[in-house]
Formats: C-alpha cells, sequence, structure tokens
C-alpha cells in the first residue's frame, strides 16, 4: 500500500475524531451515560466505522469512508430526560430506519418529500445552541478560548479541514500548560465493550430516534454520496445504507450513534495524490479503517486526557466545530423561498429546545415547518383556482 494512502487515512480520521469527540462525549452526557458506556460508546462507533469503510471499499471497490453522525450527536445532546437505555433503543430505531430506506422505496419517497429548507432548519436549531454557548465558555475563561478561535481562524484561512484540530491541540497545550488542567494518571487501559440493553420509549423512538435519522439521511449520507459522485465515483447507495444501517443498529448495543457516509474527510481520500490510479483508490478505505481501530483502541487513554480539561475548553471545540455545518443548514433553510417562514419556525421551535409529551423539540420543530408549509400550499392552490 502506498504511503500517500496510509498518510491520507491518518488525516482524515485524525480530523474526524479530533474536531468533534469533544461532541460525542457531550452527547454521552446529555443522556447520563456512565464513564464505562461512554467509553463503550467511542470503541463501538470507532471499530463499526472500520468495519463499514472495509467492507464498503472492498465489496465496491470504490474508497467509501465514513463518518459518525456530527449532528446526530449534537441532537443527543440537546436532549434531556433520556436514560442511556431509552437512547440505546433511538439508535437501533434510527439504524434500521437507514438500513429500511435501501429496502423499501416509500420510506425513501416519503423521507425526499420533506422539503430541504424545512428538514435543514431542523438542523440549525439543534446547532444554534451549541454554537451560542461558544461565546458563554469565551467570557468565562477567555485565556483558554479566545487563543483557541483566533487559531481557528487563521488555520482555517488556509486548510479548513483542520482548523478545528489545531484549536484542539492549542487548548491541550494552554489548559495542561497553564495548570487549568491536570494531567491524568499515565495508563493504557484496555478498551471494555459494555453490552446496553435497549429500552424501547414510543416517546424517544418519535422525539430522537426519528430526528436522528432523518439528520442523519439529510446531512451526512446525501453530502457523502454527493462528495463520491463530485470525485468521479459512483455511490453505492444502496448497499452503503444497508451496511451503514446494521452496523449502527449492532454497535447501537454497545451505546454507539449512528454512522454514516462522509463528506469532507472523505475528500481528503479521493483525490489523486492518494494514487494516480483511480482503480487503486478504494485501498484507502482500508487504511482509513485500520487507523479507526487503533482510535478505538486507544480511546480510554484518550478520553481521559480530554476528560481532565476544563468544560469551557470543550464546549469551545463543540462550538467550533459546528460552525460549518450550522452555516450549511442555515443556507439550506433559507435559500429555497417558497419554505422560509415554515422554516424560520422549524429553528425557532427546534431552537427553544422545549419538549413536549416526552418527545424532543426537534420533532415538534419538523411538525410545526410541515404544517406552515402545508397551509402555504394550500391557500396557494385555493389562489390558483379561482
Amino acid at each position: 500500500m502506498r504511503a500517500s494512502m496510509i498518510s491520507a487515512a491518518m488525516v482524515a480520521a485524525l480530523v474526524g475524531y479530533g474536531s468533534t469527540i469533544a461532541l460525542v462525549l457531550a452527547a454521552a452526557s446529555a443522556v447520563g451515560a456512565t464513564a464505562a458506556q461512554t467509553a463503550s460508546w467511542v470503541l463501538a462507533i470507532c471499530l463499526a466505522k472500520a468495519l463499514g469503510s472495509a467492507v464498503l471499499s472492498t465489496w465496491n471497490r470504490v474508497p467509501v469512508v465514513l463518518a459518525w453522525s456530527t449532528p446526530g450527536a449534537a441532537l443527543i445532546a440537546a436532549t434531556t430526560g433520556i436514560s442511556m437505555a431509552e437512547a440505546v433503543g433511538a439508535f437501533i430505531f434510527a439504524g434500521a430506519l437507514i438500513a429500511a430506506t435501501a429496502l423499501i422505496r416509500p420510506l425513501g419517497r416519503a423521507v425526499s418529500a420533506i422539503p430541504d429548507g424545512i428538514a435543514a432548519a431542523m438542523l440549525a436549531g439543534v446547532l444554534l445552541p451549541f454554537c451560542l454557548k461558544g461565546m458563554v465558555a469565551a467570557k468565562a475563561a477567555p485565556a483558554l478560548v479566545l487563543p483557541m478561535v483566533a487559531v481557528f481562524l487563521i488555520v482555517r484561512l488556509v486548510n479548513p479541514a483542520v482548523a478545528v484540530l489545531a484549536a484542539l491541540g492549542l487548548g491541550l497545550a494552554l489548559a495542561f500548560g497553564t495548570g487549568a488542567a491536570v494531567w491524568p494518571a499515565l495508563a493504557l487501559p484496555a478498551p471494555a465493550p459494555l453490552l446496553i440493553w435497549p429500552e424501547v420509549s414510543l416517546p424517544v423512538l418519535i422525539g430522537l430516534g426519528l430526528p436522528l435519522y432523518l439528520v442523519t439521511m439529510a446531512s451526512q449520507n446525501l453530502p457523502g454520496f454527493a462528495t463520491m459522485r463530485a470525485h468521479g465515483f459512483a455511490p453505492p447507495v444502496a448497499r452503503a445504507l444497508g451496511v451503514t444501517g446494521g452496523i449502527s443498529a449492532l454497535s447501537a448495543l454497545f451505546g454507539a450513534h449512528t454512522v454514516n457516509m462522509a463528506a469532507i474527510t472523505a475528500a481528503i481520500c479521493m483525490g489523486e495524490d492518494v494514487h494516480p490510479d483511480r482503480d487503486q483508490r478504494w485501498k484507502v478505505g482500508l487504511a482509513y479503517a485500520g487507523v479507526w481501530v487503533l482510535l478505538g483502541l486507544f480511546s480510554p487513554a484518550i478520553l481521559s486526557l480530554l476528560a481532565a480539561l476544563p468544560g469551557e475548553v470543550m464546549g469551545a471545540l463543540v462550538a467550533l466545530a459546528l460552525l460549518a455545518p450550522l452555516m450549511g443548514a442555515l443556507t439550506g433553510g433559507f435559500t429555497p423561498p417558497e419554505t422560509r417562514f415554515a422554516a424560520t419556525l422549524t429553528l425557532a421551535v427546534t431552537g427553544a429546545g422545549v419538549a413536549a409529551f416526552g418527545i424532543g423539540a426537534a420533532f415538534w420543530g419538523l411538525v410545526a415547518g410541515l404544517m406552515v408549509w402545508g397551509l402555504d400550499r394550500a391557500k396557494t392552490r385555493l389562489g390558483a383556482g379561482r
């Protein structure tokens, strides 16, 4: 295997891990995961990404790179009053829906019937509160957070993909260098997968599982397929949905949320600099899988390091990591003029974070937007019929 493949795989995996691991930890905290369950979550999702990338790349002879659902993690982190067992039930439900989309055409048509603007606005409503918390973190610990923001903005001009990773590196240096964080005991504990029996709760399935499925499909899988097409590869849509959905449902038993097609990190693995022969580039998926196995095995040590950081550093990292997805969601939400008002209501209801009847705000934001969109369409049709 060429050295360029290994280096591209390493960069893609480290960017994916380092830029959003803080968000995964926030998601685990929101559902009350214990330290052991959090470690199992990270291990399981790393191995799920490795297995899916290796299987799909080998099966289709094209470079398939998987990621964990970043907006999905934000959605989970925004929930309240949900237990880890109930979250696992929602994760399994979301994975099953993704796999079913590959097999049941009416389900795929139903998802595609949701206007892009409303779906994007729901995602924006999930992400916005986390980005706003970045300012709170900067006010609480300016000496730690403001240099991280400065590095992020500078590196972003050169290489946006590694900007959050650079901010993380500086945050680690500042926190431990100034004594704001204390080095954990040097140890390499063995990773321990922990089976978590799911608890089925209809409100949680509707309020978390269904939105998790929708944001994963709309903001991760579809851009991932588009990235492959942009690089001249035919995406194996049905196989990818079936494999990622099935693996997500299985790894959920160990705490992991959904895995899906990657977009930004996938682009790192598909260019001519990876391999001049297009027919050989699929092998980068194997190198990528190997890196994720290592990240999973070393995750207990990495998590102990991150756990020592001040909350302001972690909050700032989450905010910085979500700025680009928020920009994309806001652009998608307010570009179509016919759904702008519906998208605005969706954003407001979702961003408020208020649950009703045990069902999370993301679902109600989607319902509110669809209702307004339906009323607007009815008015248009009545006007046209006169």
